[in-house]
């Protein structure tokens, strides 16, 4: 399966006191980057409102490789490595652009709840579908 890339520019105000990226604004990076990767699959918020639910971060596990600074140009690459019952694990990996060493890898839990009452519930087969058929591609 080809993972989905995204870039974005680091901004000033996300360094911290060493001059780095705060280790906090990865997971925004990394929550960013997969739902531009849904919404690239045809999946924005008003799909979800159909569906009666979203897909929220549970759990993530980050590993600070390199640092990044500002004015830096990353890539963001995400992949959905398994997707059933009311889960989702998705992959991730940040480089800055035209490098390929690796700054940051990390694994989140997504969790598919209920808009309303914010209780996991089965991932609809219309997602379940587009995952197997990324698993093709």
């Amino acid at each position: 399966m080809q993972p989905f890339t995204t870039q974005l520019r680091v901004r000033h105000y996300e360094m911290d006191a060493l001059g780095h990226v705060n280790n906090s604004v990865y997971q925004h990076y990394l929550e960013q980057a997969a739902i531009e990767h849904l919404e690239h699959l045809g999946f924005s918020l008003d799909v979800y409102r159909q569906l009666g639910g979203v897909f929220v971060m549970r759990r993530i596990e980050i590993d600070y490789l390199r640092p990044a600074i500002a004015g830096d140009t990353l890539e963001v690459r995400t992949w959905v490595q398994e997707m059933r019952g009311t889960r989702s694990i998705r992959r991730y990996e940040i480089r800055k652009h035209g490098n390929d060493r690796l700054l940051v890898t990390a694994e989140a839990l997504w969790v598919w709840v209920d808009a309303v009452t914010m209780r996991p519930k089965p991932i609809p087969d219309v997602l379940l579908d587009a995952f197997v058929q990324m698993q093709h591609s």
